[in-house]
């Protein structure tokens, strides 16, 4: 993980100095910033971009969801972390349906914190070895490598999650996709808060498959899901 960058916003002075000087000392390449105007503007001035963003949610001036909405509107990949002292569900399913890849409730310990960035890596790269330049859904063209479905309407860059569970469905397409593997293989736990954000990116994903006929997710209750291309 050495070399890696992450953009870090944190408003907490003393929490952010400790987690810049933690992060820096695992050997990522680390950017704070106090607020989250400051960071979006660190954002879209490293042309090279960022290999992680975390962002505390409560901030003066614009807060961590509106700043990763502000994020995704121009980058759908880089994985992001929410941190917050709010443990309330509707945080976390607003969280997960901007795009986040993890949420991590304060307090938490640093330890736990850097083994949620290499759990995210190695999804990322899981999916990267297997990956195939351009698949085939129904009508769809579906280039997971580029995380991006090719719709009537042009192309549709996914986020992260929207891509790992596409890409899932269609390893298993006319099989019944096991809910809670896909919650460890994608969320990295199968509680009830991801159980809820799987629900809301099945629910994107059927969206934009809508326009094919053919291509429907059904939800076998109390297993998981099936991609049936008729």
């Amino acid at each position: 993980m050495e070399n890696k960058s992450i953009l870090l916003a944190e408003d907490d002075e003393n929490l952010g100095n400790l987690l810049h000087q933690y992060l820096q000392g695992k050997g990522f390449i680390t950017s704070l910033a106090k607020n989250g105007k400051e960071a979006y503007l660190m954002f879209v001035e490293n042309k090279s971009g960022y290999d992680f963003i975390i962002l505390d949610v409560m901030m003066p001036g614009m807060d961590g969801f509106t700043l990763a909405k502000e994020i995704r509107e121009i980058d759908k990949k880089t994985p992001i972390i929410f941190l917050t002292a709010k443990a309330m569900q509707e945080d976390k399913l607003t969280g997960f349906s901007l795009g986040a890849d993890d949420y991590i409730t304060k307090p938490f310990s640093m330890e736990e914190l850097i083994a949620r960035i290499h759990a995210i890596s190695r999804r990322a790269g899981t999916l990267e070895k297997d990956i195939n330049k351009s698949l085939q859904i129904g009508n769809l063209r579906y280039e997971p490598e580029l995380s991006t479905l090719h719709l009537s309407a042009g192309p549709k860059k996914l986020t992260t999650k929207e891509n790992h569970l596409l890409h899932l469905l269609i390893q298993n397409k006319n099989e019944i996709l096991d809910r809670q593997a896909t919650l460890r293989a994608i969320w990295g736990d199968d509680n009830y808060f991801n159980g809820r954000s799987m629900d809301v990116y099945i629910a994107k994903l059927r969206k934009l498959l809508k326009e094919d006929n053919s291509i429907e997710i059904m939800n076998i209750h109390g297993l998981g899901f099936k991609l049936i291309i008729k």
